[in-house]
């Protein structure tokens, strides 16, 4: 079992908040350490879906319920409400349309938990201002030719992105140096976020 203190701060989140016996969705589930640790711990019915082979591998091996599927194409065959919670963590950003992700997101769960990586982060807007090329950091570790992100969304971008589509924000909390910090000032001060929502 991952033990919730060696997840990344994000995930530690998530499984701190998904309710005691829920039916879950895990979307981008990777390795799925989540995944172990809301089943051992919160003791939840979950299944993920993950796109890249070896990662759905090695899910499988821990005797976790995970497929292989493109969230960008496959959401659309799961039925409306068919989870309590579904999660899209630090997945977002890499979507075709990331809009059209969310309301998948939030046909297919009752309520969903969506983090994601804030590239307004004042240590990134310093590096491109001094340095001139897209920041690499331990956060966002590739070059931006070999990144999987292909929308860079802020934390206002993505409040503007709620607004829009009248979804409901029922708590957010977000994260920097891998401590979670409060949330004044997060556009800038915040290095990734975590959005819990719902209809």
């Amino acid at each position: 079992m991952a033990p919730k203190n060696r997840l990344r701060p994000d995930l530690a989140k998530i499984a701190e908040l998904v309710p005691e016996g829920a039916r879950v969705l895990d979307i981008g589930c990777g390795e799925g350490e989540l995944m172990d640790v809301l089943r051992h711990d919160k003791h939840v019915d979950i299944r993920g879906m993950e796109i890249d082979a070896e990662l759905v591998e090695k899910a499988v091996s821990r005797g976790l319920s995970v497929v292989q599927g493109d969230a960008d194409c496959d959401l659309s065959d799961y039925p409306d409400a068919s989870y309590d919670v579904a999660i899209l963590s630090q997945t977002l950003q890499t979507a075709s349309r990331p809009d059209y992700m969310l309301d998948e997101l939030l046909r297919i769960g009752r309520t969903a938990f969506v983090s994601f990586p804030n590239f307004a982060y004042w240590k990134m807007r310093v590096s491109l201002l001094v340095h001139g090329r897209m920041p690499v950091t331990p956060h966002l570790p590739v070059s931006w030719y070999e990144t999987k992100n292909i929308h860079h969304l802020t934390v206002d971008d993505f409040r503007a992105l709620l607004a829009d589509k009248g979804v409901t924000v029922e708590g957010c909390w977000f994260f920097a140096g891998g401590k979670e910090i409060g949330g004044t000032n997060a556009n800038w001060r915040a290095e990734h976020a975590v959005f819990r929502l719902s209809r």
